[in-house]
């Protein structure tokens, strides 16, 4: 009696496998077919008319006003005379190990925290001390030398 079940059960998953896979089969043609129906390049054109607005039809040529090249500006933003860009990078060391020979130093404009190794040091730190600094990228992220006291 078991064994009727038995393969009773395995008949049903076998319906139920089968049903899955015919399933995922039309799933699959369904996509296919909506694939088919893409686009064309002209119809995803957009076109901007006189007043600036976005339009699916494309301007009238007649209404097209000749433009010389040197007549578009092109503008670059000047920096303020007060920039910070420009100036040296200064920070606070928050840590420093002489026995490794490493500490970090936290950047006073960013508080962002930059490495630095005892060899790139003009003169002997200790935590708190202001600093300035020039940052290069390091393997593992900024990395400063040429560290010495001053700043802020």
């Amino acid at each position: 009696m078991a064994r009727s079940q038995e393969t009773y059960n395995k008949k049903e998953k076998t319906k139920k496998r089968l049903q899955k896979r015919k399933e995922k089969e039309q799933r699959r043609d369904e996509k296919r077919q909506e694939s088919g129906k893409t686009k064309s390049l002209e119809d995803m054109i957009a076109y901007v008319d006189e007043n600036g607005n976005i339009s699916s039809t494309p301007p009238d040529p007649k209404k097209a006003k000749p433009i010389a090249l040197e007549d578009i500006p092109i503008v670059t933003p000047k920096a303020e005379s007060g920039d910070a860009s420009d100036a040296v990078p200064t920070g606070t060391v928050t840590y420093f190990d002489e026995s490794r020979g490493f500490g970090f130093i936290t950047d006073s404009r960013t508080q962002e925290r930059i490495f630095f190794h005892v060899n790139d040091l003009s003169e002997p730190l200790a935590v708190g001390d202001n600093v300035e600094y020039t940052a290069k990228k390091g393997p593992r992220g900024l990395q400063a030398e040429t560290v010495r006291k001053g700043g802020n």
